[in-house]
């Protein structure tokens, strides 16, 4: 990857290598299957006053870790308020990070990395970011990062030493993938400034 940098009219540019754009598409996929699998069927019997206001959301919080990282209780002391805010928030929450991924993919997509067949996207992949691209991408990359921290148990930075120093091949994998979405993401606030 080059770095991003600042281009003429508050626009910002990077280049990928083609498996680096199907890494991020692959990682931005599985969260945004996570995020419409979780707006699939109600977990909870929908109130129907909710439901004439179109809040259909669960009032529950996700089993899944990772959801729940993402889409986190507004209120932790209060099981009532939070379950409350949770049915008016969600859904919109979810549907916006699944926006913004997509807007990720779009990108990658703009700057010539084939969706449908990866094996063809042979030269380098530039991307060219306007400011609400820019936001889509810092939000994305958020949350896949959180997505990782949760499946590496990362809470501190002493579970982010311990994932680092890790003998588990699997879990390096993952841990470089994590610091190189922390590089991604640094160069883009980087070019901001």
């Amino acid at each position: 990857m080059k770095a991003f940098e600042r281009r003429k009219r508050d626009r910002v540019r990077a280049e990928f290598e083609p498996a680096e754009c199907e890494l991020l598409v692959n990682l931005l996929s599985q969260v945004i299957e996570l995020l419409r699998d979780r707006n699939g069927p109600e977990e909870s019997a929908p109130d129907p006053l909710f439901g004439q206001l179109g809040t259909t959301a669960s009032a529950l919080p996700p089993e899944d870790p990772v959801l729940r990282r993402l889409l986190p209780d507004a209120y932790r002391d209060d099981d009532e308020s939070a379950a409350d805010f949770r049915r008016f928030t969600e859904r919109s929450l979810s549907t916006a990070k699944v926006e913004n991924a997509q807007a990720v993919v779009a990108s990658l997509a703009a700057g010539g990395f084939d969706l449908d067949d990866p094996e063809q996207s042979e030269n380098p992949i530039e991307v060219e970011l306007g400011e609400r691209a820019v936001q889509a991408w810092l939000r994305s990359l958020t949350d896949v990062r959180l997505a990782l921290a949760v499946r590496l148990g990362i809470e501190s930075e002493e579970d982010a030493e311990a994932a680092a120093e890790s003998d588990d091949e699997a879990v390096a994998v993952v841990v470089d993938i994590y610091d190189w979405l922390g590089f991604v993401q640094e160069s883009l606030v980087q070019a901001l400034d």
